[in-house]
């Protein structure tokens, strides 16, 4: 039985752990980063077909690495809200060299 999770500071870890290859995270900032300059795009001239592309990215790169390396199905599918939180907190802690510390974390708290 699928374990659920009630706020986000519980489902970020396991949110990370669904991500643990770095090619997968690599794919997953790529992708965030290409939705950032589409909603700066979209900001900018206010074409709607370019916040749509914000998306298509996003999802895209984020697929992928969940199908075909990570092999999993992403959590979005079942807790949409809190991994589009983490997915974002995640994006900065990359940003900021901090994922690490996010994954030392984990491990400890597993013992």
């Amino acid at each position: 039985m699928e374990k659920k999770y009630k706020t986000l500071k519980d489902f970020f870890p396991f949110y990370l752990e669904e991500h643990s290859h770095p090619f997968n995270r690599a794919l997953h900032f790529v992708g965030s980063s290409l939705a950032l300059g589409c909603i700066l795009g979209f900001v900018s001239t206010g074409k709607f077909y370019i916040l749509a592309c914000a998306l298509v990215s996003g999802y895209f790169f984020a697929w992928i690495g969940h199908f075909f390396v990570e092999g999993n199905r992403p959590a979005t599918f079942i807790y949409p809200f809190y991994s589009f939180v983490s997915d974002w907190i995640m994006y900065f802690k990359m940003l900021t060299g901090r994922i690490d510390v996010e994954f030392a974390k984990i491990k400890s708290n597993k013992g």
